[in-house]
C-alpha cells in the first residue's frame, strides 16, 4: 500500500492509505524519500490555486527518493537508483516547444501541481523525467535540488559575470539560493530582507546583507559599486516596494530579473528603464541543464543545504508543516515521505 497525503480543500490535508500505482511502458516507481515545500504548495494549500489544481490532490515537486520499480521498455535506470525528478511534461507540439522553450510549452503539465505529485510515499512517473543522483549525495540534500535549479535559471537569464555587482530582494528560500548561485559565479552579491531572522541567516552564509527599513539602500548599492549601481537587481519578493526599489538601484543597461510570482499588475518606473536603457528579464521554472549545475552546486556544497534546510516533519504532520512554514521562521521545510530506510 502507498501512503500519501491529499489536498482536500483549503487549510487541509488528509494522510491515508492508497494503492500503488504500477508502472506501465515508460514509467518508473519511486520510493520517495522526501518532499520539501515551496510557495507555490503554500498557494495551494491556502486555497489560492482551486481553479487549477483538481482536489483532491496529491501535490509536490521538491523531492529526492530511490527507483522502486521499472516499467516495461525503460532502460538506463535500475532499482534502487537514487534520483529526483524535473517536473515538467511538455506537448512538443505548440509555438514555443517548436522554438526549442519546451519549459515554458503553451500547454505545461506542472507535475505536482496540474498532476499527482511527490508527497506521497510510492510515485509513479514518466521515466522521461527523472534526474540521476550521486549516490554519496544524501538524500535531504538532494531535495533542494529544484530549487536550486530555479535560482540557477534566473542566474543565467540574467547573464550575470564575475565581477558584476547583484542586488537580491528578499531573502526567502529562493532569494538565498540566488544570492549563493550568484556568489558561486565570482559575482559582488548583496541582499535585501526586512525580517531579522532572514538576513542574520543570509549573513550567516557569508552574504552582505542590508535592511531596508533601516538604511537607504539605492546610497548604500551607489556607494559600493563606485556610483554606478547595480549590474543585476532580482526582484524576488513579490512586493510593489521591491519592484519600485529595484528600478532605483539598476545601474546604466542594468537588469531586471523578475523571479516573485506578482498576483497584482505593479506600477514600473518607465521613465528610469528609458533614462538608464534598462533591460527586463523574465524568469520560469529551469531547463536541463539547470538541473545539471544543480545537481553539481549541491553535491558540491556551494549550496549549504544543511543549513537552508530548517526542519524535517513526518507525513502524518503535513497539515502543521503547512501551518508552520506559512507563519515565517523557517527557510525550508521537508516532508519525509518514508523512502528513505
Amino acid at each position: 500500500m502507498n501512503r500519501s497525503a491529499h489536498y482536500v480543500g483549503p487549510h487541509t490535508f488528509v494522510v491515508e492509505e492508497t494503492a500503488e500505482v504500477p508502472p506501465g511502458p515508460g514509467q518508473v516507481r519511486i520510493d520517495v524519500a522526501y518532499t520539501g515545500i515551496c510557495g507555490t504548495d503554500l498557494h495551494i494549500a491556502h486555497g489560492a490555486m482551486d481553479q487549477r489544481v483538481t482536489v483532491p490532490a496529491v501535490i509536490g515537486h521538491e523531492m529526492s527518493g530511490r527507483i522502486a520499480e521499472l516499467g516495461p521498455d525503460v532502460q538506463g535506470h535500475r532499482v534502487g537508483d537514487p534520483v529526483t525528478v524535473l517536473p515538467l511534461d511538455w506537448c512538443g507540439e505548440c509555438p514555443a516547444c517548436r522554438a526549442g522553450h519546451t519549459h515554458i510549452c503553451h500547454r505545461l503539465n506542472f507535475v505536482g501541481i496540474d498532476s499527482p505529485g511527490s508527497m506521497q510515499h510510492s510515485w509513479t512517473v514518466p521515466a522521461r523525467i527523472l534526474v540521476p543522483l550521486p549516490a554519496e549525495l544524501p538524500l535531504a540534500h538532494a531535495a533542494l535540488v529544484e530549487p536550486t535549479a530555479v535560482a540557477v535559471h534566473d542566474v543565467r537569464r540574467s547573464r550575470l559575470a564575475a565581477g558584476e555587482h547583484a542586488v537580491v530582494i528578499g531573502a526567502g528560500p529562493v532569494g538565498l539560493l540566488i544570492a549563493t548561485v550568484a556568489q558561486a559565479t565570482g559575482a559582488v552579491v548583496t541582499v535585501l530582507e526586512l525580517d531579522k531572522g532572514r538576513r542574520d541567516l543570509a549573513a550567516d552564509l557569508g552574504l552582505r546583507t542590508l535592511d531596508p527599513a533601516a538604511v537607504d539602500v539605492a546610497e548604500q548599492v551607489r556607494e559600493a559599486t563606485g556610483g554606478a549601481g547595480a549590474d543585476v537587481v532580482f526582484e524576488v519578493s513579490g512586493s510593489a516596494a521591491g519592484v519600485r526599489t529595484a528600478t532605483d538601484l539598476l545601474a546604466v543597461r542594468g537588469r531586471l530579473v523578475v523571479v516573485a510570482i506578482h498576483p497584482t499588475p505593479r506600477e514600473v518606473d518607465l521613465h528610469r528603464v528609458f533614462w538608464r536603457e534598462l533591460e527586463l528579464i523574465g524568469v520560469r521554472v529551469y531547463q536541463s541543464e539547470d538541473y545539471t549545475e544543480a545537481v553539481r552546486l549541491v553535491h558540491g556544497g556551494q549550496v549549504p543545504a544543511e543549513r537552508l534546510i530548517s526542519r524535517i516533519v513526518p507525513l502524518d504532520d503535513v497539515a502543521q508543516a503547512f501551518v508552520a512554514l506559512a507563519a515565517g521562521g523557517d527557510v525550508k521545510v521537508l516532508v519525509d515521505c518514508g523512502g528513505n530506510p
